[in-house]
């Protein structure tokens, strides 16, 4: 096992990209906490957030071996440059660095264990998907979306406890886009599913029901997109025209699903602007800390 076969099964600018919704929670929370505690805070909070994103990348290879043989046979544990047994040691390993980075963090700045708890359920949460979740279907789109989101809550409690009521606005948007996306994958990958077994929605129910329930949980995306602007988050008018952009482009996905007799490909696009509202949705997070 070599120090780029590591570096490769962790993909660090995945775990780097999931980080910044830790950012985000720090930032827009960071109202009378001083200078150096807010930096320790990012830097800590951020890589806490990458070794667990890395460790959830290599026990889902872990588990999907045999289908990455056929799919992804470039990656380290199917073309053989990292085994199973290397894998799992190296999933606990990355899983206890997040956990003890977590750790230090609490003791250092009196978080009071929040961190903490937050964390673990991570790693389990991570486990369960890669074992269990990704094949059970709807499920595991819950428990990815929640995955993704959830760092927007915890950048928020290593300031303050008192989580305040836009950053579960800035989770409850992320967190509806990202499942309305992850449902419309489930459309397009019907075929290739069905052989592997996973059971999406799209097998359970048919690719247009599930189109209908993808729409409505964008809809509830957009809802909670606005809401943060009835707050009191930093910089409401900054907000509100980039949460604009963010908010457009997932109603223009919306406009798609409604249309009829939806193809791959058509699915394919979908998913693509659900992906760029998601994003612009952070950015438009981020920017509402500026002030």
């Amino acid at each position: 096992m070599k120090f780029k076969d590591i570096i490769e099964i962790l993909r660090p600018l995945n775990d780097i990209m999931g980080s910044l919704s830790v950012i985000i929670g720090i930032l827009n929370t960071r109202i009378g906490v001083n200078a150096v505690t807010l930096i320790f805070n990012i830097i800590l909070g951020v890589l806490t957030y990458f070794f667990l994103a890395g460790a959830g990348n290599i026990i889902n290879d872990y588990y999907d071996i045999e289908i990455d043989k056929i799919n992804r046979p470039d990656r380290p544990i199917p073309r053989g440059a990292i085994s199973l047994k290397q894998a799992k040691t190296l999933w606990i390993t990355t899983a206890l660095i997040g956990i003890v980075i977590a750790i230090i963090h609490s003791f250092l700045f009196q978080i009071f264990f929040i961190n903490i708890i937050i964390v673990v359920l991570m790693v389990f949460i991570g486990w369960l998907y890669a074992a269990w979740g990704k094949k059970s279907g709807f499920i595991g789109n819950i428990i990815v979306s929640a995955s993704f989101s959830i760092g927007l809550i915890y950048g928020a409690i290593l300031n303050n406890s008192n989580v305040p009521f836009y950053i579960y606005f800035f989770f409850s948007a992320a967190f509806f886009a990202l499942l309305s996306r992850e449902i419309i994958k489930g459309c397009e990958d019907i075929e290739g599913d069905k052989i592997e077994g996973v059971k999406t929605l799209a097998i359970r129910i048919g690719t247009k029901k599930s189109t209908y329930i993808a729409m409505v949980f964008a809809i509830f995306a957009m809802v909670f997109y606005i809401l943060p602007y009835f707050t009191n988050i930093l910089n409401p008018l900054l907000f509100l025209i980039s949460m604009a952009f963010g908010f457009i482009v997932v109603l223009f996905a919306v406009i798609l699903m409604a249309k009829g007799n939806l193809m791959r490909e058509n699915f394919k696009k979908i998913s693509l602007v659900l992906k760029i509202g998601a994003y612009l949705g952070l950015i438009a997070f981020l920017l509402a800390s500026i002030k």
